[in-house]
C-alpha cells in the first residue's frame, strides 16, 4: 500500500476585512515562495476565502469569526504566522496550537515571541507585514500587490463604467452620501456608465445614493455580489471613487484608476502605491478611524476636488504597470486643493 506523506503545515493568521487581505498579499506570497512544500492554510473570514485562493494567498481558508480559539486539526503546524496584530490575543491562538516555530512581533507577555521583531505604529500596513517576514529571514516583496481580475459574469454594461462606493467600516469613513451622489450624476453627465457598489449591509446606503444622483436601480450592485464577482467589477471598470476601505485596495490590486478620500486615517499608512493612476484626497489631519460620525477632515473635502481627481485619471492600464507598483515611504499623490 502506497502511504503518502502529508506535506507540512503553515498556518497564517489574518482574521479581518477585505483591504486587511489585500493589504498582507506580499506577505502571504513571499510565505509560498519561501516554503514550497507547505499545505498553507490561511485563518480568515469566510466570505473573503474565494479572493484569496484566486490571489494566491493560501491553499486552504479556514473561517474565522473574530479571534476565537482555533480548530484542533491546526494543531501542531511547521511554522505559525501571525499576519493579524501585534498582540498578545492573535499570538496566544496561534501559540495554543503548539507549532513548531512562531513568526510574530515581540510582544512581552508572550515569551514564544521573544525572537521577532519590533511593532512600528509608524509602518505602512503592506510594509508592516513584509518587515516581519523580512526580520524573520524570509525575503518579502512589498510591490506584490497585482491580483488578476476574475473571470465571473457581471453585467456588459459594467466594462469601463465608474465604480461609486459609498460605504466605509465606520461612519468616520464615510464621505457624505449626498456628495457622492453628486459625482455619480457628474459621471453619467459626462456619458459614463455609472455602478454603486457596497456590502449587504450598505443595500439602503447604496439605494440613497442611487436615488438621489437619478440612476436607474439596476446599476446598484451593493449586496448583489460575492468577492469575485465584486472584483470582477472593479476589474473591468474604467475608474473608482470609495472612501478608504477594502474596495480601494482591490482596485489597486486589479491595477483600476482610482480615486480614494482618506479622512481619520492617514494615507502613509493605508494609501495605494504613488502611481499616476491612485489619486488620493486627504486634508491633512487624523482623526478617530472608529467614531459614530464623518470624521471632519473627510467632511472637508469637497465635491469639485473629486471631480477634479477624476478628471486627471488615464484611461486604461499601463502595459508595463499591471497593477500593484512598488510603495514608497511617503503618501500616494495627493490632488491639489
Amino acid at each position: 500500500m502506497n502511504h503518502r506523506r502529508r506535506p507540512p503545515l503553515l498556518l497564517a493568521l489574518r482574521a479581518l476585512g477585505l483591504g486587511d487581505l489585500l493589504t498582507s498579499l506580499p506577505a502571504l506570497r513571499a510565505l509560498a515562495r519561501a516554503f514550497p512544500e507547505h499545505h498553507r492554510v490561511l485563518v480568515l473570514p469566510e466570505p473573503l476565502a474565494a479572493l484569496a485562493v484566486h490571489a494566491g494567498a493560501a491553499d486552504q481558508v479556514v473561517p474565522s469569526v473574530g479571534l476565537r480559539p482555533l480548530p484542533p486539526q491546526l494543531s501542531g503546524a511547521d511554522v505559525a504566522v501571525n499576519l493579524h496584530g501585534k498582540g498578545p490575543q492573535s499570538h496566544r491562538l496561534l501559540v495554543a496550537r503548539h507549532p513548531r516555530r512562531l513568526v510574530a512581533f515581540a510582544h512581552p507577555e508572550v515569551p514564544e515571541s521573544a525572537d521577532g521583531p519590533r511593532w512600528s505604529p509608524d509602518e505602512h500596513e503592506v510594509r508592516r507585514w513584509c518587515w516581519l517576514l523580512s526580520a524573520s529571514g524570509i525575503p518579502a516583496d512589498p510591490g506584490d500587490l497585482h491580483v488578476m481580475s476574475p473571470d465571473r459574469t457581471v453585467p456588459d454594461w459594467v466594462q469601463g463604467a465608474t465604480v461609486v462606493h459609498p460605504g466605509a467600516a465606520s461612519e468616520a469613513r464615510r464621505w457624505p452620501v449626498g456628495r457622492f451622489a453628486e459625482v455619480a450624476r457628474a459621471e453619467r453627465a459626462s456619458g459614463r456608465e455609472v455602478v454603486v457598489t457596497g456590502g449587504p449591509s450598505e443595500r439602503v446606503l447604496a439605494r440613497a445614493l442611487a436615488d438621489q444622483a437619478g440612476l436607474d436601480p439596476s446599476r446598484v450592485l451593493a449586496g448583489r455580489t460575492d468577492v469575485l464577482e465584486l472584483a470582477t467589477v472593479v476589474g473591468r471598470a474604467g475608474r473608482l471613487v470609495a472612501g478608504d476601505t477594502g474596495v480601494a485596495h482591490l482596485a489597486t490590486a486589479l491595477g483600476t484608476p482610482s480615486v480614494v478620500l482618506f479622512g481619520p486615517t492617514q494615507p502613509r499608512a493605508w494609501g495605494p502605491p504613488p502611481l499616476p493612476r491612485h489619486v488620493v484626497l486627504w486634508s491633512g489631519t487624523a482623526g478617530d478611524p472608529h467614531a459614530d460620525v464623518v470624521d471632519p477632515g473627510l467632511a472637508a473635502i469637497a465635491v469639485e476636488r473629486v471631480l477634479h481627481a477624476l478628471a486627471r485619471l488615464p484611461v486604461g492600464r499601463p502595459s508595463s504597470e499591471p497593477g500593484g507598483g512598488e510603495l514608497s515611504g511617503a503618501e500616494a499623490p495627493t490632488a491639489p486643493g
